[in-house]
């Protein structure tokens, strides 16, 4: 690998793969020849991010416990103390490499402010350009539900975008993603790669281990917000940690041989129909790659400011649009208060909301209606009535961006469909005559085709099979907001 371009990669690993699930001993060969490839891949000049699972289940052996407490006090006290172990076992092993290696520890918290999100990225950057390998965890020991990430295969996503990575591995109990689960099918195969994850008909029946939270759902999530700011994504089996090697090696050769992989012979698009015609020569002499699955990133990839909306912050509230406002958005104009259909949620100013597009519902005036007391006009009364307000079933609401608001839920739900104008009149002050800044919007990227946007996917769950469905960006309507 050396010569080649310096690369910065991510490697996660979740708890199953640093711990035994039952005895909860260290799987010292594991990290012991994570840590040799990861040196291996200093030495060649790249950059290296370590996302570690595993405190709370280094707690519990520390502590003799034997399952993982259901309280949450519990499961933060046997974090404090297995972070201390996990954090001195990887110290240990990266010093007989005389590797150095930093401790970070995250929380949503901790990047919800952009001067905080700026400056851990300061300090990646940082510890990186001194040869040092950063270890990041979520801080469970402060962490609950609404400042946590949810599992380490987001947080190692999050890493990726953050850190700009060119690859993030997430390192699993199975070669790859399967067209079905080998546990129960013989006949399931690996999807090789996969470019559009909107595409992806693929079995998510495997859950994490009795000691995580994730499970080849998560993967996918990470992958589908990984990709989105340009990160190529590998499932690949944890137990092989020179995979990581070999497969990097192996998509360099393949850019060496093309600039775009998507054109590269003998991959196919959805990874389900393997390409049987001769390869180029070139391509031929490339050494087999160990079995995995990747994903391609996106060619315009979100970053930054962009990135930080879309997954740095997390949402406190929703704001549905109706189309018209949606396609302002994607004209690069801010979000007046017209086009707001509702609000739901508890939110001040400047926090972070979901935008979500719905058809609204165009009410004609009641029959025998009585007049506004207050003097308000027939859509004010349709506003402020119990009726439906848009369309809850087709088609249904889609998530298609975040934002920062220039006011709280109970001010944007009185100016709701009122021109900017009106906002001082029924408010007494105007802020501004946006709800939300452009400069303050970020909208999932659509991709070609039906392709999704890049918001985190909803997982759909048949009564039949566990497969994942991922939600379309809506494309353009013609209906008027």
């Amino acid at each position: 690998m050396k010569g080649q371009k310096h690369l910065t990669i991510v490697i996660k690993l979740g708890s199953s793969s640093i711990v035994d699930e039952n005895s909860h001993e260290p799987l010292l060969s594991i990290l012991s020849l994570i840590v040799e490839t990861a040196v291996k891949l200093r030495k060649d000049g790249h950059r290296v991010v370590i996302v570690s699972s595993g405190a709370i289940a280094m707690g519990m052996r520390k502590m003799d416990v034997e399952k993982r407490p259901k309280d949450l006090s519990s499961v933060q006290a046997l974090a404090a103390v297995g972070q201390c172990q996990l954090i001195a076992l990887w110290d240990n092993l990266f010093s007989q490499l005389r590797q150095p290696a930093a401790q970070i520890l995250l929380t949503r918290n901790d990047i919800a402010d952009r001067t905080q999100y700026m400056n851990a990225q300061n300090t990646f950057k940082a510890l990186m350009n001194k040869g040092i390998i950063p270890i990041v965890n979520e801080n469970d020991t402060i962490a609950v539900t609404e400042i946590k990430f949810g599992d380490n295969d987001t947080l190692s996503a999050i890493t990726a975008g953050m850190v700009q990575a060119d690859y993030l591995f997430l390192m699993t109990d199975v070669d790859g993603l399967y067209t079905k689960n080998p546990r129960n099918h013989a006949d399931a195969e690996v999807i090789e790669v996969v470019d559009d994850i909107s595409t992806v008909s693929a079995d998510v029946s495997s859950a994490g281990s009795s000691l995580g939270t994730g499970g080849m759902s998560t993967k996918l999530v990470a992958a589908r917000l990984a990709t989105s700011a340009g990160v190529t994504t590998v499932i690949t089996r944890s137990s092989k940690p020179g995979n990581v090697s070999e497969i990097v090696s192996y998509v360099q050769g393949l850019k060496a041989v093309t600039s775009d992989l998507s054109f590269v012979p003998g991959i196919p698009s959805s990874g389900q129909t393997p390409f049987t015609g001769s390869l180029s020569p070139r391509i031929e002499s490339l050494p087999t790659p160990p079995r995995h699955t990747r994903f391609l990133p996106d060619p315009h990839p979100i970053r930054d400011r962009r990135f930080w909306l879309l997954h740095g912050l997390a949402p406190y509230g929703t704001i549905y649009i109706d189309e018209g406002a949606h396609r302002a958005l994607m004209a690069k104009a801010g979000l007046l208060p017209v086009g707001v259909v509702d609000v739901e949620g508890h939110f001040a100013q400047q926090e972070a909301v979901r935008i979500v597009v719905v058809k609204r519902l165009h009410w004609k005036p009641l029959p025998n209606s009585s007049p506004n007391p207050d003097g308000g006009s027939d859509r004010e009364r349709i506003i402020t009535s119990s009726l439906p307000l848009y369309e809850k079933v087709n088609p249904k609401p889609v998530e298609v961006g975040r934002a920062l608001v220039n006011y709280s839920a109970a001010e944007i739900a009185r100016i709701k469909g009122l021109r900017s104008s009106d906002i001082e009149g029924v408010l007494g002050f105007a802020e501004s005559e946006y709800v939300a800044l452009r400069e303050n919007i970020s909208l999932a990227r659509k991709r070609s085709g039906n392709g999704s946007g890049d918001i985190t996917p909803t997982r759909v769950e048949s009564n039949s099979s566990s497969r994942v469905n991922l939600l379309h960006t809506p494309g353009e309507s013609s209906q008027q907001g």
